[in-house]
């Protein structure tokens, strides 16, 4: 199962990262695999951390996708109460906030998952 994180900052922008390992599109959202055993809210609260040392609270399922095979990928919108990006991995490339009118080229659902994110915010 794969999670991704969905954090925007004050000005409604959205994080992406720049993945070394994706070179067809490297942009997309800081995510990863979630280990044995382990909850996905905690995986990707835990991917955050060891990718961009950014302490987030997984808030809601945004948006959850069988992508192959028996392959899962779950869209978190994600809290941080400081949005201070750490060293990033040696997975990444680097990283940097977009808005929605903004992104680069991503994989479908990460695109998707940022838009039902954002929809989900202005509703609050």
């Amino acid at each position: 199962m794969g999670v991704v994180g969905i954090v925007f900052d004050e000005q409604a922008r959205v994080l992406l990262v720049e993945h070394v390992f994706h070179p067809q599109i490297p942009w997309g959202l800081p995510g990863g695999w979630i280990d044995r055993n382990e909850e996905p809210s905690e995986g990707v609260a835990r991917e955050l951390k060891e990718e961009l040392e950014l302490v987030v609270q997984a808030e809601q399922i945004i948006l959850v996708e069988k992508a192959f095979n028996n392959h899962i990928d779950l869209a978190f919108l994600c809290n941080a109460s400081d949005r201070k990006i750490g060293e990033v991995s040696n997975e990444l490339l680097g990283y940097k906030w977009y808005a929605l009118d903004e992104l680069p080229a991503l994989k479908q659902f990460h695109i998707k998952a940022i838009h039902r994110a954002f929809h989900y915010i202005e509703r609050k």
